[in-house]
């Protein structure tokens, strides 16, 4: 009988537009990883990743490609599990929409949905964004009709679909995350579910009938499942929910110990609140926890190929090595908050952490070992003057177990790896505490140097152990380089004294070569530029209709002094800024978030449209509209007005 416990860990199932820059590669190394600790743990770990197929969007990007839709999604799906191995990505399954197990499945759930009257037929009238296949409220939108989520335009769009009964679940939900306090984390995300509940749930448009990509409702075929409802599915339908064979999916969800989805903070909506209604509403466990993440952010905002910004796991693996880029991209982004790649940050993190610390400590070791004993040293119990340094090394060892293991547990990676760095810090400490070359020069304490040697070797074991979920290829070598037999590489091995005797190898290459911070920073920038599209010429403006002087005169133009600047708490594309028009003081949301920092229109003069009907923004109100110019590549750049203007003046 298997009494293991389960652990089954999802990244979100990506949407394959393109290729996968360093935010996709963060959540399922940050996966991978986790899998790779429970193991040590003792777990049976299972890992689940995949891809999302369907949708208009899909339907579009394979039409301007020449190719169907399945040979797009196919070769999407090639390209990501080439990428998956080139990362040594142990998934355990990769879920495809468009698989019949899963479409079959898919096209059960709803009609049970339908048969519980939790999906109705209706009419749904209102702004349809097709990059994010969902609708928004003519409060949700930006200047009219930008996506606030995705900052491009909306169409207007009259169709009949299915609808889920968000409402009917409001309650029962908020009721499930209080009484479970740790299902959604951090906790800024719980609150801003909580917040988004509590303002009141719109009935959900489940399906469309614009386009046929996707999966057909069984009893209304005209209609395809909505691509929240089909992707949302996968953690199960991957496990074998609905099918003849659904072993895994009590092994791993009805009967599994624990359950984790990992996401990224702009689908929190999506898994915090529909996903747990579904299963609600199909009587089904809500067997998951969530991790919701922050992004890699560049200086200039998010990354995008059009700035020249992009980075692609690739070229990082190809030029500093797998480990080297999966230890960075783990590292780098703390618990809760967004991170900021740079290439000097790059270059730094691994010549501080890697190179430095831990390769340095390896190399130095080996080196003093077979200098000074031949390769071969063993535990002593003399008691000697340095013993004191010795025994708070295991002090630290014991404690930094301690920490990393609470840290991985809350899937605060950044935090564990900080704490293995502190081990290597403190085992380095002890070359300096203790002089090993002084203490060579004299025979008599030769059985002391034995004892800091062997100290050394197995604080660096111990910090092995501890790195291997992250550094897959160094940590064999390091092991191997030390003779450390497998029984005494994992979690139930960690403590001092387990190996009684060390035979080094005689020669070892070192572990990360220091890299030289300007030219490498230099070359990144240089392969980042190089994944910036050839810019094709914009299509002519097209002038819109007519208009008659007295239109152009309901327009009230002033100067508006910016005043401050934030970003908005609940919509990462938006600003808000407090803006002195003259008349008084107003606030205004403006979707610029991703050209300009705050900071940088602070005290500036602008043009302000101020009678334009006030608007609620995600939740803030916007009084005006700050007017901005887009470039023939889609930049845009705020019309900024000379100094010497006041606060109110009109734009005649």
């Amino acid at each position: 009988m298997n009494l293991m416990k389960t652990f089954y860990i999802t990244t979100p199932i990506y949407y394959p537009s393109g290729k996968y820059h360093i935010g996709s590669a963060y959540t399922t190394c940050l996966c991978d990883s986790v899998k790779k600790y429970k193991q040590l743990n003792g777990y049976d770990a299972r890992f689940l990743t995949g891809n999302d197929e369907h949708g208009q969007k899909m339907a579009e990007t394979a039409r301007k490609n020449n190719k169907t839709p399945q040979e797009h999604v196919d070769y999407m799906a090639e390209l990501s599990k080439e990428l998956w191995e080139l990362l040594k990505i142990d998934y355990d399954d990769f879920i495809r929409t468009t698989e019949d197990r899963h479409e079959v499945v898919v096209q059960k759930i709803f009609e049970r949905l339908l048969e519980n009257n939790d999906i109705y037929l209706g009419e749904y009238s209102g702004h349809y964004c097709m990059s994010c296949e969902a609708y928004f409220t003519e409060t949700q939108l930006i200047d009219g009709n930008i996506c606030p989520d995705c900052g491009l335009e909306t169409k207007v769009l009259k169709e009949e679909t299915y609808f889920l009964r968000l409402s009917k679940y409001a309650d029962r939900l908020l009721e499930y995350i209080e009484k479970n306090p740790d299902f959604i984390v951090p906790e800024t995300r719980k609150n801003e579910v909580v917040q988004f509940v509590k303002s009141g749930l719109n009935d959900l448009s489940v399906s469309r009938t614009a386009f046929d990509w996707g999966v057909k409702v069984k009893s209304n075929p005209k209609h395809i499942v909505y691509v929240w409802i089909d992707a949302l599915s996968n953690y199960i339908t991957a496990l074998g929910y609905g099918s003849d064979n659904d072993k895994l999916y009590q092994k791993y969800w009805v009967n599994g110990d624990e359950v984790i989805h990992v996401v990224g903070k702009d689908i929190l909506r999506f898994h915090a609140i529909y996903w747990p209604i579904m299963l609600m509403a199909l009587d089904l466990p809500i067997k998951f926890r969530l991790f919701a993440h922050g992004w890699y952010l560049m200086k200039d905002g998010k990354m995008s190929k059009s700035k020249g910004n992009v980075i692609y796991p690739e070229q990082l693996v190809d030029a500093y090595g797998l480990d080297a880029f999966r230890y960075y991209i783990v590292r780098e982004l703390t618990y809760g908050h967004d991170g900021e790649f740079t290439p000097e940050n790059y270059v730094k993190r691994i010549n501080t952490d890697l190179a430095n610390d831990y390769g340095n400590l390896v190399s130095r070791t080996v080196s003093m070992v077979n200098k000074y004993f031949d390769g071969k040293v063993s535990t002593t119990k003399h008691n000697h003057d340095y013993k004191e340094f010795e025994l708070d090394l295991e002090k630290v060892a014991n404690e930094s177990f301690i920490n990393y293991k609470n840290a991985m547990d809350e899937f605060k990676i950044a935090e564990a790896l900080s704490e293995i760095s502190a081990l290597v810090r403190r085992t380095n400490k002890l070359i300096d505490d203790t002089f090993p070359w002084d203490l060579a020069k004299e025979e008599s304490k030769k059985e002391v140097l034995e004892s800091v040697m062997y100290h050394l070797l197995e604080g660096i074991r111990l910090i092995t152990i501890l790195y291997q979920p992250f550094l897959l290829e160094t940590t064999p070598k390091v092991f191997s380089d030390l003779e450390v037999e497998n029984k005494y590489r994992g979690f139930d091995a960690y403590q001092f004294g387990q190996i009684e005797s060390y035979q080094v190898a005689k020669k070892i290459k070192h572990l990360f070569p220091r890299l030289d911070v300007e030219k490498e920073s230099e070359h990144i920038r240089e392969m980042m530029a190089s994944n910036k599209p050839k810019e094709e010429p914009k299509k002519d403006y097209q002038v819109k209709p007519e208009i008659d002087f007295n239109d152009f005169t309901k327009l009230d133009l002033v100067v508006g002094k910016i005043i401050d600047a934030k970003p908005h708490d609940n919509a990462d594309k938006l600003l808000v800024f407090t803006v002195d028009t003259g008349d008084k003081i107003r606030s205004i949301v403006s979707g610029i978030a991703k050209y300009y920092q705050p900071k940088e229109l602070i005290n500036k003069n602008v043009l302000v449209v101020v009678n334009l009907k006030p608007v609620k923004l995600r939740g803030v109100l916007s009084e005006g509209m700050i007017l901005s110019v887009e470039s023939k590549n889609g930049e845009l750049t705020v019309i900024e007005l000379p100094q010497n203007l006041k606060p109110g003046d009109k734009i005649n």
